[in-house]
């Protein structure tokens, strides 16, 4: 069986570091793991989108659209921009929050409800805010660790194996304050 995630956000919301240490705790469980970046003007604020995928044997490590299980949308424009890759019953789990695009001006507005809208599809939505968890824990830039605790409740991977990875790929000065984000993303999920 193959697992497909796809993570979407704004350049400067870490969506990379998240799908990265997904990634790596996947192959520490010895699954064959694809991981695709797309991230063009993401230091800009720019859209960024990374496709993971782990199982058996993975060939690619695009997503086909329709073919997703767990989307991870760090903003809510950007879930809405990128549901169409869940598969029916696919989970959708959106960060409450929203970044103005540089792209919209006077003549296009930012979307009324972009949650409820998704609500309405084939999808199952799951809504947090990480952006004010991660202020309360005192750093903002956490909101990407909570995002990951949150997506770590979907996958069939061990939490010793997630707790490695942190330990490795983060550093030590930053690593208890990621690892609460972790857990209130997880308790999010309970």
């Amino acid at each position: 069986m193959t697992h497909n995630f796809l993570f979407a956000g704004v350049g400067g919301q870490g969506v990379v570091l998240a799908s990265e240490v997904l990634a790596l705790v996947a192959a520490a469980e010895g699954y064959d793991v694809k991981q695709g970046e797309v991230h063009g003007a993401a230091q800009r604020g720019g859209a960024v989108v990374s496709h993971i995928r782990f199982g058996e044997r993975v060939y690619s490590p695009l997503n086909l659209r329709g073919q997703v299980d767990v989307m991870v949308a760090f903003e809510k424009l950007e879930a809405v921009r990128h549901a169409h890759y869940l598969k029916p019953g696919g989970v959708l789990i959106v960060n409450d929050h929203r970044i103005e695009p540089t792209y919209l001006n006077t003549a296009v507005k930012y979307p009324e409800d972009p949650i409820g809208f998704l609500k309405t599809k084939s999808y199952r939505v799951l809504s947090l805010n990480a952006t004010e968890t991660a202020r309360v824990l005192g750093n903002e830039r956490v909101s990407s660790l909570v995002m990951l605790g949150a997506v770590s409740k979907f996958t069939p991977l061990k939490a010793s194996s997630w707790d490695e990875v942190l330990q490795d790929r983060i550093p030590a000065k930053y690593l208890e304050l990621n690892r609460r984000a972790f857990a209130e993303g997880q308790r999010t999920m309970a």
